[in-house]
């Protein structure tokens, strides 16, 4: 059998939980001396209240190889195969910890760890992904294949509205990120090899968005899409560049959904923008 896992620095919308059975490792989360299971100890609405009133950029930290093999052993039987898709590598390190537990469990469940080398709904996609080619009879190789593919394709562009959370957090340049804080403007973040770069930095954040659209459109033209929209407690931004991009781009299949409290820690409330990728045949 095989068991389809993800950090909760993934992004899928609820009911995807079920449809593609699909298992959650909570990342934690530090506000001060105080640690959350993000997700178990601390929801969303929590989580941005807590920001609120405490007025502290939280931080985050991996599973321990140890919490690894401990769900793993939850979720699976021995003998059972764990494909543990992962947030990039470059930016944090989950992989490495389920890497160590895998190593741990050999002879006991096969779990094959995957470095997603994004985050946010770009996981989400590879579970869904994985879980429609193991239902139509693809071998683990077949899949991990397909995977690589849409890593290398991947497309995560966001505006944020402050650069305060992701330059505490090592994510940003520091140097980028003070000029951006002092001009109060939006900057225009995207993944590149793994890693968060500035790409441009505008006004106000109508233009910040129509920015994300032009630069999917850019990457890809008019291929089919798989496209996520996400926000961090901005519904409202979120269904402006949702219309936006039933407009705009070519869409397979279109959702919207929250950033994980992984992410937004780590980026900020305001946060919204795309993750896109060609479409394949499932």
């Amino acid at each position: 059998m095989l068991h389809i896992v993800m950090d909760s620095a993934g992004d899928v919308p609820p009911e995807w939980l079920e449809q593609f059975q699909i298992h959650i490792i909570p990342v934690n989360i530090h506000f001060g001396e105080e640690t959350y299971l993000d997700g178990v100890t601390l929801d969303k609405d929590g989580f941005y209240r807590m920001v609120e009133e405490r007025g502290i950029i939280p931080k985050t930290s991996q599973p321990s190889p140890h919490q690894f093999v401990s769900f793993y052993r939850q979720i699976a039987n021995p003998g059972d195969t764990v494909l543990s898709i992962h947030v990039t590598s470059r930016l944090s390190g989950t992989y490495a910890s389920a890497e160590i537990a895998a190593r741990d469990l050999e002879g006991e469940i096969d779990v094959v760890p995957f470095d997603s080398g994004c985050g946010s709904a770009g996981m989400g996609f590879m579970c869904m992904e994985a879980r429609l080619l193991e239902r139509a009879g693809a071998t683990i190789e077949n899949i991990l294949a397909r995977l690589r593919e849409i890593r290398e394709r991947m497309q995560i562009i966001l505006t944020l509205d402050t650069l305060d959370f992701a330059r505490m957090s090592g994510r940003v340049k520091t140097l980028q990120a003070a000029l951006v804080s002092l001009l109060n403007i939006k900057p225009v973040i995207e993944l590149q090899n793994g890693m968060l770069e500035m790409a441009d930095k505008v006004r106000t954040r109508s233009r910040a968005l129509k920015h994300v659209i032009a630069r999917i459109q850019e990457c890809f033209g008019d291929v089919p899409l798989n496209v996520a929209v996400v926000h961090a407690a901005d519904i409202t931004s979120g269904k402006k560049l949702l219309a936006q991009v039933r407009n705009h781009l070519h869409c397979k299949r279109l959702i919207l959904t929250d950033l994980s409290i992984a992410v937004a820690a780590n980026l900020g409330p305001g946060t919204v923008g795309i993750v896109a990728y060609p479409a394949g045949k499932v």
